[in-house]
Protein backbone atom coordinates (compact mmCIF):
# COMPACT_ATOMS: atom_id res chain seq x y z
CA UNK A 1 0.00 0.00 0.00
CA UNK A 2 0.74 3.30 -0.46
CA UNK A 3 -1.14 5.49 1.21
CA UNK A 4 -1.60 9.41 0.27
CA UNK A 5 -3.26 11.80 2.85
CA UNK A 6 -4.68 15.01 0.87
CA UNK A 7 -5.65 17.75 3.01
CA UNK A 8 -7.26 21.22 1.98
CA UNK A 9 -7.82 23.98 4.54
CA UNK A 10 -9.90 26.80 4.74
CA UNK A 11 -10.68 29.64 7.05
CA UNK A 12 -13.18 27.69 8.24
CA UNK A 13 -13.22 24.45 6.83
CA UNK A 14 -10.36 20.86 6.34
CA UNK A 15 -11.55 18.80 3.80
CA UNK A 16 -9.84 15.25 3.37
CA UNK A 17 -9.22 12.34 1.23
CA UNK A 18 -7.36 9.28 2.07
CA UNK A 19 -5.88 7.73 -1.03
CA UNK A 20 -3.92 4.17 -1.77
CA UNK A 21 -1.90 5.09 -5.08
CA UNK A 22 -0.65 1.56 -5.35
CA UNK A 23 -4.35 0.60 -5.98
CA UNK A 24 -5.67 3.66 -7.46
CA UNK A 25 -8.24 3.97 -4.75
CA UNK A 26 -10.03 6.00 -2.22
CA UNK A 27 -9.98 4.71 1.20
CA UNK A 28 -12.17 7.44 3.14
CA UNK A 29 -12.81 11.59 2.56
CA UNK A 30 -14.04 13.66 5.20
CA UNK A 31 -15.25 17.37 5.85
CA UNK A 32 -14.96 19.36 9.09
CA UNK A 33 -16.62 22.92 8.76
CA UNK A 34 -17.64 25.26 10.97
CA UNK A 35 -13.73 25.11 12.73
CA UNK A 36 -13.52 28.20 15.53
CA UNK A 37 -17.08 28.01 15.60
CA UNK A 38 -19.41 27.33 18.83
CA UNK A 39 -20.57 23.94 17.02
CA UNK A 40 -18.37 22.28 14.12
CA UNK A 41 -19.40 19.46 12.08
CA UNK A 42 -16.63 16.55 10.93
CA UNK A 43 -18.38 14.35 8.57
CA UNK A 44 -16.22 11.02 7.23
CA UNK A 45 -17.23 8.67 4.66
CA UNK A 46 -15.39 5.60 3.25
CA UNK A 47 -17.25 4.05 -0.29
CA UNK A 48 -19.72 1.60 0.51
CA UNK A 49 -20.40 2.16 3.72
CA UNK A 50 -22.85 4.58 6.19
CA UNK A 51 -21.43 8.17 6.84
CA UNK A 52 -20.41 9.07 10.23
CA UNK A 53 -21.01 12.00 11.68
CA UNK A 54 -20.13 14.15 14.84
CA UNK A 55 -20.60 17.51 15.93
CA UNK A 56 -18.10 18.88 18.75
CA UNK A 57 -16.97 22.22 19.23
CA UNK A 58 -14.05 22.77 16.89
CA UNK A 59 -11.55 25.56 18.16
CA UNK A 60 -9.06 25.29 15.78
CA UNK A 61 -7.13 23.15 12.58
CA UNK A 62 -5.04 21.13 14.96
CA UNK A 63 -8.20 19.89 16.81
CA UNK A 64 -10.07 19.26 13.10
CA UNK A 65 -6.86 17.43 11.92
CA UNK A 66 -7.15 15.39 15.74
CA UNK A 67 -10.86 14.53 14.77
CA UNK A 68 -9.66 13.32 11.42
CA UNK A 69 -6.76 10.99 12.48
CA UNK A 70 -9.07 9.86 15.11
CA UNK A 71 -11.65 8.98 12.21
CA UNK A 72 -9.23 7.21 10.28
CA UNK A 73 -8.07 4.55 12.71
CA UNK A 74 -11.04 4.30 14.61
CA UNK A 75 -11.42 0.55 15.72
CA UNK A 76 -15.30 0.68 14.20
CA UNK A 77 -14.90 2.94 11.02
CA UNK A 78 -11.57 3.54 10.58
CA UNK A 79 -9.29 2.05 7.60
CA UNK A 80 -5.91 1.95 9.25
CA UNK A 81 -4.59 0.30 12.20
CA UNK A 82 -2.41 3.39 12.70
CA UNK A 83 -0.73 6.05 11.75
CA UNK A 84 2.36 4.58 10.84
CA UNK A 85 0.15 3.55 7.45
CA UNK A 86 0.29 6.75 6.08
CA UNK A 87 2.75 7.46 3.52
CA UNK A 88 2.87 10.85 2.80
CA UNK A 89 0.83 13.95 2.90
CA UNK A 90 -0.13 16.66 0.56
CA UNK A 91 -1.73 19.90 0.85
CA UNK A 92 -3.91 20.98 -1.95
Amino acid sequence: MQNVLVINCGSSSLKYQLLDMAREELLAKGLVERIGQDLGKHIYQRPGAQEFTEEAPIQDHQRAMDLVLAALTDDGHGVLGSLDEVNAVGHR
